[in-house]
């Protein structure tokens, strides 16, 4: 059975993603041991709350290092929400941060054009390529957002997916294997799931 580390740093609804991947078929291992995150066949970093704040949690426990560690070294990690835009090089929210800098690019906040913020509910998202999140979910699935900043990639090539919120933004990123989710899948039924399944099956599979 395929083992996600999950990353326990008290940034995250962690119990909902945690029965969803099970539901999926992961092992489920909750922690915020670095040396447990190390051994699983991939990471899922999830985060409800604000960049700096993540990041300081993420340093504080060692998790900043494995995380980028086990990417570094071929291992699959799926940022949710927050955890996506901390895998970026870094952040315009309150004081500013910097992130993780997997995937070239920085967050800053969504022009929604008027529109009420935070962006919250349902929102169709458009693939722009395949990758490995979006296997058989067809051209456009709709995910459930909850979020006031966007992800802004340097290379375009990293965007999987686009929503749209008064502007056109990446919901869903991936750079090698490290991905991200702007949405909750936990939270975004079937497509949700199959998402999360999706990248269950890219942490069973050695690269070619």
């Amino acid at each position: 059975m395929t083992t996600i580390a999950l990353l326990d740093y008290g940034m995250g609804n962690r119990r909902s993603v945690e029965k969803a991947l099970e539901h999926v078929g992961a092992r489920v291992l909750l922690t915020r041991d670095p040396d447990r995150v190390a051994e699983a066949d991939g990471v899922v970093v999830p985060g409800v709350g604000a960049f700096p704040e993540a990041m300081r949690r993420l340093q504080a426990t060692g998790l900043d290092a494995v995380i980028v560690e086990r990417a570094r070294a071929g291992v699959p990690v799926l940022g949710i929400c927050l955890g996506m835009q901390v895998l970026f090089e870094s952040s315009t929210e309150h004081e500013g941060a910097e992130g993780l800098g997997l995937v070239p690019g920085t967050v800053s906040a969504l022009d929604a054009g008027g529109a009420k913020l935070p962006h919250i509910g349902w929102n169709e998202v458009t693939f722009q390529r395949p990758g490995a999140l979006n296997q058989d979910l067809g051209p456009t699935a709709a995910f459930y957002h909850v979020h006031s900043f966007v992800c802004r990639p340097d290379d375009p090539a990293d965007v999987v997916g686009r929503g749209e919120y008064g502007e056109s933004f990446a919901s869903i990123v991936e750079r090698g294997r490290v991905m991200g989710a702007q949405f909750h899948p936990e939270k975004s039924s079937r497509a949700g799931l199959a998402l999360l399944g999706n990248f269950v099956t890219a942490c069973a599979t050695v690269p070619a």
